[in-house]
């Protein structure tokens, strides 16, 4: 969660979040991407959803491996789980988006990975056990 949702934000969360080595990043055609080459020194493929492109061919192998359907469908997926609450209140928001977060990359969830969330957020809730 971040306040801002600007270029330099963007390349922030990007800078942090991608594993060292990787060879492409691929986005949509918003403008704050447009740097990400000459500020992190990655490769950039995007798709122009303006022009109706959703998935894209480059390297001619049939697979269409440029897109940016897994964020997006990450991002459905989420006002999906939030829609349940009828809204919440933004300062709780980073708590919910951890918790689906933790939901997804989690696939089942055990007593394991309820045990990690308690203890991720003790020291805000006292008493989860």
């Amino acid at each position: 969660m971040r306040e801002h949702s600007d270029a330099v934000t963007c390349r922030e969360v990007l800078a942090s979040s991608i594993p060292v080595g990787a060879a492409i990043l691929y986005t949509d055609e918003w403008g704050g991407y447009w740097s990400v080459e000459e500020k992190l020194q990655l490769e950039h493929g995007s798709v122009k959803h303006g022009e109706k492109e959703w998935a894209r061919d480059d390297d001619g192998d049939g697979k269409r491996e440029v897109h940016c359907n897994s964020c997006e469908g990450a991002g459905a997926g989420l006002r999906t789980y939030l829609r349940a609450f009828r809204g919440v209140h933004k300062y709780y928001l980073a708590e919910y988006v951890a918790t689906y977060e933790t939901m997804l990359n989690a696939k089942r969830i055990t007593a394991a990975v309820v045990q990690r969330m308690c203890r991720a957020l003790s020291p805000l809730h006292a008493g989860c056990t």
